[in-house]
């Protein structure tokens, strides 16, 4: 066996950075489905329908790669190729460091990415080591394979458009509201999309026609204006009839918004998804023309970084200018407030972050992104799990509402995969329902589970998932710690941590998993295991902050908190 890792079987699944595509079917490439699974997921993130920059190892958000060269690329699939039932192989920053022998529970595959100690945690030193070649940037779901391309985040922004819908107008059905945002890349993608399922009417402004075409190719996005003026009129237009419809423009946000603020514009929810966390690489300024940005990022950084910043200022006066124009923004997490504030404007917090002003309720009951994707490539996989879902979960109006328009609304990037937001017993009891269909042959191959590094209990990020605590632990990262080591311990088949993904270097520490139906007994017990501790952390984490939400929670599934006393 161990020939199949020789140089040609290499060469074959990953030699070609413009061509990766996971293998397909029941055919094993490496020792069992234990390893299987993460090489077909580590090459299905550098597909060329999934990655944004596949020939750099870019995954997406700017530079989140899935390993740090092509020479570590392979070194990693010669590796899982060859990786026993008992190994675990461990990756340092996408580079593979070492094969030890554990045991068969244990991960086949544990991760540390980006991970600086704090005084070193910005983004200089992280460049400068990165340029030595001694780091590189996870992202979140990027260094940690579990990316689905742009579907990844489309649940959990249809999700934050419901919440916010009942929250301001009494109804998560947006029929006949107006949203506006900017950004269409890897996960900004998912607004157009999120937007028209819940019923809304959205303009999307993004400043590079490429993901705009991404966005069209994929029908994520319905259509593209000529204008601002013709923008505007088709988003009014089908508001007015209640018309669900997407609209992209092309244009530099920090241009686009001041405009619709002096022209009086006003729209339902404003939000944004432009790459805001790393203005170097993340964020084109507005004095400089989209085509010439690269060239002025590689000559001169500095200035690059000072012009973008600026735009970021505009950008965020322009949403401060829509706050008080009566408009509902908010922060969709990706470090745009905090980018304008540490470059001088001092209200740049004015409106909050969608986690305290939307989720947070839904976290306290472990309640966020569980995701799969078939590793056989096989569509008909992902309709037998939605048909199964559908039936187990039969009071979730806003599931059942996502699993009857996902199928045809939702177009697969790479290997067929689903998300949805499920909570504390539910992921076990889907996990286990999947593990059943594998089992018996309506599924026709492993199912891959695992989730958004965005969860309950995974993230310590100020500006985003952990914002306005209650108790004033935003900045408290023992929590994704503590999930990694709880989510190894129960026998997930790979697990990271990761540093700075979403909001950027020195702003989170964050944890992901990743466990593998394959229809054994044995794995049964894994994801009852695993998919209990790893949403019970969720739960832990809020009660333990106080949250009224989370201590009921607590209570109604029984779960086992030392330190909070029993009511």
């Amino acid at each position: 066996m161990e020939a199949r890792g020789t140089d040609s079987v290499v060469d074959s699944l990953c030699g070609d950075l413009s061509a990766i595509r996971a293998p397909r079917g029941g055919k094993l490439n490496a020792l069992s489905w234990q390893t299987e699974a993460p090489l077909r997921m580590l090459l299905n993130n550098l597909d060329t329908e999934v990655a944004e920059h596949p020939e750099r190892l870019v995954v997406y958000g700017g530079t989140g790669r899935a390993a740090r060269n092509h020479e570590a690329l392979r070194e990693i699939v010669r590796t899982l190729l060859r990786l026993r039932g008992d190994e675990t192989l461990l990756v340092q920053s996408g580079k593979p460091v070492a094969v030890f022998r554990t045991g068969p529970w244990a991960p086949r595959v544990l991760i540390a990415n980006s991970l600086l100690v704090p005084r070193w945690a910005n983004w200089d030193e992280f460049r400068r080591l990165e340029a030595e070649g001694l780091t590189m940037f996870g992202q979140m779901t990027a260094g940690s394979w579990i990316y689905i391309g742009t579907q990844g985040i489309l649940q959990g922004t249809y999700q934050t458009f419901g919440a916010a819908g009942e929250q301001h107008f009494g109804s998560a059905d947006l029929a006949g509201r107006t949203i506006l945002t900017a950004g269409l890349g890897g996960m900004g993608g998912a607004q157009p999309l999120a937007a028209t399922l819940a019923g809304a009417a959205i303009l999307c402004v993004e400043v590079d026609p490429s993901r705009i075409a991404r966005r069209l190719e994929t029908r994520y996005l319905d259509e593209v204006a000529d204008s601002l003026d013709d923008a505007v009129a088709r988003v009014r237009t089908a508001a007015s009839e209640g018309r669900a419809l997407s609209v992209g423009l092309l244009g530099n946000a920090a241009v686009v918004l001041p405009e619709l603020v002096a022209r009086g514009e006003r729209f339902d929810l404003v939000t944004d998804q432009t790459a805001a966390h790393d203005p170097l690489t993340g964020y084109v300024p507005a004095e400089v023309p989209f085509e010439e940005a690269a060239g002025l990022r590689e000559r001169d950084p500095d200035a690059y970084v000072r012009l973008a910043r600026e735009s970021i200022v505009a950008h965020v006066q322009a949403l401060v200018g829509l706050v008080r124009a009566g408009c509902y923004v908010f922060d969709y997490g990706n470090n745009l407030r905090g980018e304008a504030h540490d470059a001088g404007l001092a209200d740049a917090f004015s409106y909050p972050g969608f986690v305290p002003a939307y989720i947070r309720p839904l976290f306290c009951r472990g309640i966020g992104p569980f995701r799969w994707a078939a590793l056989s490539g096989d569509p008909a996989d992902i309709a037998a799990i939605d048909r199964e879902l559908t039936s187990l979960f039969p009071d979730d109006a806003l599931l059942q509402r996502w699993l009857e328009l996902a199928p045809n609304r939702v177009a697969f990037q790479g290997l067929p995969a689903r998300i949805c937001w499920l909570g504390y017993g539910d992921r076990a009891r889907a996990g286990l329902a999947i593990n059943e269909l594998v089992r018996s042959g309506e599924v026709s191959a492993p199912i891959v589970i695992g989730r958004d590094h965005l969860d309950a209990g995974s993230v310590a990020s100020p500006f985003r998932e952990t914002e306005a605590m209650r108790d004033g632990s935003d900045a408290i990262a023992d929590w994704p710690v503590l999930n990694a080591l709880v989510n190894v311990a129960a026998g997930a088949t790979w697990v990271s941590v990761h540093h700075g993904g979403g909001v950027g270097i020195g702003n989170s520490i964050h944890a992901g998993m990743v466990v593998v139906a394959d229809g054994t007994s044995d794995t049964a017990e894994r994801l009852e295991r695993v998919l209990t501790t790893d949403p019970g952390m969720g739960v832990v984490r809020h009660a333990d902050a106080g949250y009224e939400e989370a201590l009921a929670a607590a209570r109604e599934y029984g779960l086992d908190l030392p330190s909070i006393p029993a009511p």
